[in-house]
């Protein structure tokens, strides 16, 4: 394939089966465990990674010096730590990069091609394939997941005369817990997906024998199963809670720990808790904002709180940019209208500068916050420019713990070690895949940014399809908002880059052997 002519059958080659899958198997066969145990103890960090669930760059005021939405503790992490100003989520939708996040792997490697898992599906990673919770478990540490999974699990559902069941007394199989976390508490999927109801380890600790209603957005949610006590407007504090306890109770061991921490705001339904409701003139949306804000406050007291700050690696970001839309000012807006879901400019951009939104292959599908603070490694008040990607967490833990990865594993993650430290890594790194919600792509190399597409391939108009022409090529140098396409002035550039690609898929990895 030495020209942009790529068909749909390219795609479902270069996606489907040419890797082979990885094993606990085969890796136990390649590699003995003392090569993979690192020295546990209080030399190792606590690791913390908060995952928001579509909140924008442009919601944090220290990424976005013009936000009206208060982000006290998050921009004191920002001055506590280095800020990552070109990071990009996996995938411009949820479960995607989640997945990325999870195994080191694009999402578009596995079964899933475009858009998101619901909240009764099966489980997409596969049991056997290492993650990085088996990274920390393997190294020394307790590991836990307190929040949104949405990366499947087998729950023990029935149908009974059309109607949809759920056997609270069966064990949910091939969880979080089947891939390398210890604890568990959270939800299936998105907030707004139902089954609505807690899951702690493999087990729904309540009935789910009541129903749920559809609503309509700020407060938007789907119809369906939900336990007598759930609460939409309290889960993200009951997480909140859990994930405070879950601190406090390492604290008293000397084994490191890893807390992933995935949040479910500011995603849908749009819904503040009561003592945050009026903390902006921006409707739902900044209210929950400053939630969100406080949430990373709590974790942060709770470090404080318990003597860990020096020693634990704190990161915040997004799995994606937001749902808020750039809306023309000759119409009604959230702030007038909270049925709205978009801002005019001059109240408030969601996504900062960049184009698009949610699940586009523009910027703002997948250009998001990230911000890491780790005392005494990372310089306070830094910024870094280079590009990095949601995937790269694995890689970077596996350096910080000493674990060597197979060469069949964490297959397109890049460890930010070196740039934690303030320096160049040794070797550049490959180059960042993006990929819309409906399974369009783009390749990032330095400056430049091709989309192989004619369309956003997510919400914003046209959508387009994927690998249909004309492609997309953009210099991000001179041109970040991607107003103009340049690809009939420089063909060598789309020609590379569509090399790039190729090689990229067909090979299964981006990482080097």
């Amino acid at each position: 394939m030495s020209n942009l002519n790529w068909t749909r059958r390219d795609l479902l080659k270069a996606t489907g089966t040419l890797a082979a899958a990885w094993t606990l198997a085969g890796f136990k066969a390649n590699l003995s465990m003392a090569e993979n145990e690192a020295t546990s103890g209080a030399t190792q960090p606590n690791v913390v990674f908060i995952l928001a669930d579509d909140m924008g760059y442009g919601d944090i005021q220290a990424l976005n010096p013009q936000s009206r939405i208060p982000t006290p503790h998050l921009n004191k992490l920002a001055s506590e730590g280095v800020v990552f100003t070109d990071a990009h989520s996996g995938s411009a939708v949820c479960t995607p990069t989640r997945y990325g996040v999870v195994t080191g792997r694009y999402c578009w490697r596995s079964r899933l091609k475009r858009g998101v898992l619901n909240g009764y599906s099966s489980h997409l990673i596969d049991p056997e394939r290492l993650t990085v919770a088996n990274v920390m478990k393997r190294s020394g540490y307790h590991t836990a997941c307190i929040g949104k999974w949405h990366l499947g699990m087998d729950l023990p559902v029935t149908e009974e005369n059309g109607q949809r069941r759920i056997d609270h007394t069966r064990p949910i199989e091939n969880g979080p817990n089947a891939l390398g976390f210890d604890y568990f508490f959270g939800v299936t999927a998105s907030l707004d997906m139902p089954p609505y109801v807690f899951v702690e380890n493999d087990r729904f600790p309540q009935p789910v024998t009541a129903h749920y209603e559809k609503t309509s957005f700020p407060n938007y949610s789907r119809a369906g199963l939900m336990a007598a006590d759930f609460s939409h407007e309290k889960a993200l504090d009951q997480l909140t809670r859990k994930a405070v306890d879950y601190i406090d109770a390492r604290s008293k061991d000397q084994q490191p720990f890893f807390l992933y921490f995935p949040l479910t705001a500011p995603h849908k339904p749009c819904l503040p808790a009561a003592r945050f409701r009026g903390n902006t003139d921006l409707g739902d949306y900044g209210d929950f904002v400053t939630q969100v804000d406080w949430v990373v406050g709590q974790v942060d007291k709770a470090l404080k709180a318990n003597g860990l700050t020096d020693n634990t690696l704190l990161i915040y970001t997004s799995d994606n940019g937001s749902y808020m839309y750039r809306w023309d000012e000759d119409k009604p807006d959230h702030v007038t209208e909270p049925s709205v879901q978009g801002f005019h400019p001059q109240k408030h951009q969601a996504n900062y500068i960049w184009r698009g939104t949610k699940a586009d292959i523009w910027e703002a599908g997948h250009h998001v916050p990230y911000l890491v603070r780790w005392p005494g490694v990372v310089q306070p008040g830094a910024k870094c420019d280079e590009t990095i990607c949601l995937t790269d967490l694995m890689a970077t833990l596996a350096e910080i713990t000493g674990f060597q990865l197979p060469g069949n594993a964490a297959e397109d993650s890049f460890s930010l070690v070196p740039l934690l430290q303030g320096r160049k890594p040794p070797t550049p790194r490959a180059p960042v895949i993006h990929h819309s919600g409906s399974g369009m792509f783009s390749l990032r190399e330095g400056k430049w940014k091709m989309v192989f597409g004619n369309g956003s391939g997510g919400r914003q108009r046209p959508r387009g399809k994927p690998f249909e022409k004309p492609y997309f090529l953009v210099d991000l140098e001179q041109d970040p908002l991607e107003t103009t396409n340049v690809i009939e002035a420089h063909p060598e550039i789309a020609q590379r880059l569509t090399e790039r690609l190729e090689t990229i898929m067909d090979s299964g990895r981006s990482r080097p052997l």
